[in-house]
């Protein structure tokens, strides 16, 4: 027996007769009512056997099962909590899309720090999980986008320093509630069977249950009891160790699909969830089957479970089987089989797409973003493969207004965007492939799997076509059944915290800093105790505890606040301050002395400076929001003495006019001088007030956090602020750039930086209008008038050096012949581009040139070589560079080089035919 048999052997289960019985077909061990069952009842040991046959009391829409399971739970006291956004990075560090209705109480409610919204509570949650994209289609029940329908309780040990304590239930109520739910809609419970299957994730860990009804998985009941510890008893599935908590969390998902599903018997899970989506994509690609074929689809529907890419080795081997079951060709199945599958999996990408979109992830080349980007492209490349005739945008959209999302507009834009982006980096890419290809069909090996990756990463290149494109070269490539999976492993995790407190093993005795900057932001001077002083040894600077501060520490993108330590004896310069574990440590030159009483002044032009721009990033965020879209979130910011930068997602370049409105609406509530308030709510109140835009600079810690309301904009934030916007003075945009595809980067400038940033941009404006000799308000059209002529000045400047090489190609007298082939060498001391153009004359008169210059106090050679002659120019070229102690190379048409040795040009020119003659020879 393992460690975790007996945490399955419930009081439940043995007042209700159950019984502990082993799979024959896979070894499982499983739990039920069925004393003669031998199976555990999961594909591939069984079949699904609700297919054209409905496992539940009647038919269910998505809507109406959602509603079933939240008012069964709703009578039996659970809390009905609103779903969150599946974009899980606005609210947690760790992960990046929401995979499961836990992932909405994690890492806060389940660790403790904050208490639950509902304690118990049920939620139907949409998640995405980019680990099943390549089964989508394919098993007949896998869908990407999904609702976890979820009841959950949260139980801690009596006592305990945690958000709630008690037990609200545990196991065995949780086994009850959930054969109750199956009780609701008239099934037999002898049919159930609960299946013992370790669930860990999240640095947690706890049994669990996979709850299996006639062939398909409705319900995972997880009890959370158990924490990564590398010195733990348990040893969990993913070779971690693992301890009891103090905690211990009820974590339960029922899929709403799936139970739809049974509810209508449909052959694939598809059909019950995109009913219409489904019969439009049908009609546009113009698949129909005779009445024969209808049968065998469904004949094959009720074994896809059987192709699981998971559980399989080869895919098609497994197709192969499938089809042996069924009688059938294995190709007349698959080519059956495949434009359903890719049907289904467009219907369930754009169900994803408009669920990603609608929740306003921008399409990017990182985080939630990529893996956006990643769906869009195989969904287009799976519309093109199949036929439909209806632009993506369009499907998206159906999805979205059934989805009821409200930003339908932004929707289309952003799908039509990514669409051409796309055609526009598969030009690209192609050109890279047909070399790859090359490469490989040379070297006679097949293209790797990891070259496959690169190829879709860095060009958005889809494996299909690189196996088009292969075959045209002679190259073989063997696309991994789990190749989107692998895709999606690379980009789906988050970075984590990187603003998070550090450690500091010198603070861990002394209590967390009183932090007096919270209480009066305006307030400069301040008294304190000096706790502890730590000699740094790296510097020569010194690290000081005070009992309270002042002084703001480094964080959340604002730097620390300067200033003085002074004693009746001595002052000494603060130039830096970090916090550790609550500590504030102030770096100083000097020590001040534990113990002593300090007088602490902050250096207040820098913080007031620091605090206008701190308000600004709040005030320009909020105008980018207004003029661009409610999708523009902040993804960096870093505030400055004399300039800030705020870095936000968008799908597209933001233009001059936007910038210029950006900045109209920045100094409009600049203006406006409303009041900057901060206030401490708990998490729960300020997160169902505000939603997740909330933690637009990060995700504090704790049970209450730090709000800042500046005007309409409301944000979590730890830094420093001015009292009123009219105290910024006025805001000042100087820059725009892409940061990465995805995210814009806005350079602004606040209060007397905005006058000293406006002032240099003058400066400049007026020396410009003084070197053109014309006022300032001309500059604009001297400098195009300027620029234009010097464009016609290089155009006439290259006619002429077009000219003169022709000129000098015409030349006699230094021709010679290597084995029949005409070549000229020449030394022409020019510069290199009249040193090309040279060459390039000779060789379109069918002639090899091998030039040489010594300009600039170097010498250079070009080669060049035409099409039908046997001479490899780089080789040539490579041979003569030697000689002038250098080097170079290039094709075989076209090359060049050169090194440092002028004397030696000469010598190497007289060497050249000699140099062409091995190389014909060879």
């Amino acid at each position: 027996m393992s460690d975790l048999t007996e945490a399955y052997r419930l009081d439940y289960f043995e007042a209700e007769g159950f019984h502990r019985m082993e799979c024959s077909s896979c070894g499982t061990h499983f739990w039920t009512r069925d004393g003669d069952r031998e199976l555990c009842g999961e594909p591939p040991c069984e079949e699904y056997s609700f297919i054209d046959d409905p496992g539940l009391d009647r038919e269910y829409s998505l809507s109406e099962m959602r509603e079933e399971f939240l008012s069964y739970f709703e009578e039996h006291d659970h809390e009905r909590v609103d779903p969150y956004p599946v974009a899980a990075n606005r609210w947690r560090d760790d992960v990046l899309l929401t995979q499961a209705s836990i992932y909405d109480f994690q890492p806060h409610v389940t660790s403790g720090a904050s208490p639950p919204p509902g304690n118990p509570l049920a939620v139907s949650q949409p998640c995405i999980r980019m680990g099943d994209i390549d089964n989508v289609g394919r098993t007949g029940r896998h869908t990407m986008a999904f609702e976890m329908m979820g009841h959950h309780a949260f139980n801690a040990d009596e006592g305990t320093d945690y958000a709630y304590e008690g037990e609200v239930y545990w196991k065995d109520e949780c086994v009850e509630f959930c054969e109750g739910f199956f009780e609701r809609f008239g099934v037999d419970l002898e049919e159930l069977t609960f299946i013992e299957d370790p669930w860990v994730g999240g640095g947690n860990a706890g049994p669990a249950f996979e709850v299996i009804y006639r062939g398909a998985e409705l319900a995972t009941l997880v009890f959370m009891s158990m924490e990564r510890d590398p010195d733990g008893e348990f040893e969990m599935k993913d070779g971690n160790r693992y301890s009891r908590m103090d905690r211990r969390v009820i974590d339960t998902g029922y899929g709403l699909e799936r139970w739809t599903w049974m509810s209508q018997g449909t052959p694939t899970v598809y059909e019950a969830v995109y009913p219409e989506t489904i019969e439009f994509l049908r009609d546009a690609a113009g698949i129909e089957h005779t009445e024969e074929e209808r049968r065998l689809v469904a004949r094959a529907s009720r074994l896809a479970g059987k192709l699981d890419i998971d559980d399989v080795e080869d895919f098609a081997a497994a197709r192969r089987e499938v089809a042996d079951e069924l009688g059938v060709d294995a190709d007349r199945l698959t080519t059956l089989l495949e434009p359903l599958e890719d049907i289904y999996a467009v219907a369930d990408h754009c169900r994803t797409l408009a669920y990603m979109f609608g929740d306003e992830i921008v399409p990017s080349n990182v985080g939630t973003g990529y893996l956006a980007r990643m769906v869009l492209r195989r969904t287009k490349r799976l519309v093109d493969r199949v036929g439909v005739d209806a632009p993506l945008d369009e499907l998206v959209d159906m999805e979205a207004e059934r989805l009821g999302y409200e930003n339908r507009d932004l929707i289309r834009d952003v799908v039509r965007t990514e669409v051409r982006k796309y055609r526009e980096t598969l030009e690209r890419g192609r050109r890279r492939v047909r070399q790859l290809a090359e490469e490989y069909a040379d070297a006679d090996e097949p293209v790797p799997t990891e070259e496959l990756i690169e190829l879709y990463d860095s060009h958005g290149i889809q494996p299909d076509t690189v196996v088009e494109i292969a075959d045209t070269e002679g190259a073989d490539v063997d696309v991994p059944d789990d190749f989107y999976g692998l895709v999606a492993e690379r980009h789906d995790t988050a970075d984590g915290d990187e603003t998070a407190a550090e450690t500091d093993d010198r603070v861990v005795d002394l209590p967390e800093t009183d932090r007096l900057y919270y209480d009066d932001q305006e307030r400069t001077e301040f008294e304190a105790v000096v706790l502890d002083v730590f000699e740094r040894g790296d510097d020569g600077g010194y690290d000081v505890v005070l009992d309270q501060t002042m002084f703001y520490p480094e964080g959340g993108g604002q730097p620390a606040d300067h200033g003085t330590l002074s004693t009746d004896e001595n002052t000494v310069e603060v130039t830096d301050v970090q916090i550790h574990d609550g500590v504030v440590l102030h770096r100083t030159d000097g020590d001040p002395g534990k113990g002593d009483f300090v007088r602490g002044q902050i250096d207040v032009d820098r913080r007031r400076r620091l605090m206008r721009h701190h308000t600004a990033t709040h005030v320009v965020g909020h105008a980018a929001r207004q003029v661009l879209g409610d999708h523009v979130r902040q993804a960096g910011a870093q505030k400055g003495l004399d300039s800030s930068r705020l870095d936000v997602t968008h799908y597209a370049r933001i233009s001059r006019e936007e910038v210029e409105e950006i900045e109209r609406v920045a100094n409009e509530l600049v203006r406006e001088n409303v009041p900057v308030t901060q206030s401490w709510p708990g998490r729960n109140e300020a997160e169902a007030e505000y939603g997740f835009d909330l933690y637009q600079g990060g995700i504090p810690p704790g049970e209450e956090i730090r709000v800042i309301e500046v005007g309409p904009d409301v944000q979590a934030c730890g830094g420093t602020h001015v009292a009123r916007t009219g105290n910024i003075g006025t805001i000042k945009l100087l820059s725009t750039e892409p940061v990465q595809d995805g995210v814009e980067r806005l350079v602004f400038a606040a209060g007397e930086a905005a006058i000293e940033a406006t002032h240099r941009e003058e400066n400049a404006l007026y020396e410009a209008a003084e070197a053109l000799d014309v006022d300032p308000q001309d500059v604009p059209e001297t400098a195009r008038r300027f620029f234009g002529e010097w464009k016609e000045r290089g155009k006439e400047i290259d006619r002429l050096q077009e000219e003169l090489a022709e000129a000098r190609a015409a030349a006699t007298g230094d021709t010679v012949d290597v084995g029949g082939v005409e070549a000229v060498v020449r030394r022409v001391d020019t510069d290199t581009d009249e040193l090309r153009a040279t060459a390039n004359a000779l060789v379109e008169e069918g002639t090899v040139a091998v030039l040489g210059s010594g300009a600039d106090d170097s010498a250079t050679f070009v080669v060049g070589v035409p099409e039908t002659v046997g001479v490899d120019a780089g080789e040539v070229v490579s041979q003569l560079a030697r000689r002038v102690g250098g080097g170079g190379g290039g094709p075989p048409d076209f090359a060049q080089g050169g090194g440092p040795d002028v004397s030696a040009l000469d010598d190497a020119l007289d060497d050249a035919p000699d140099v062409l003659a091995r190389v014909v020879d060879a």
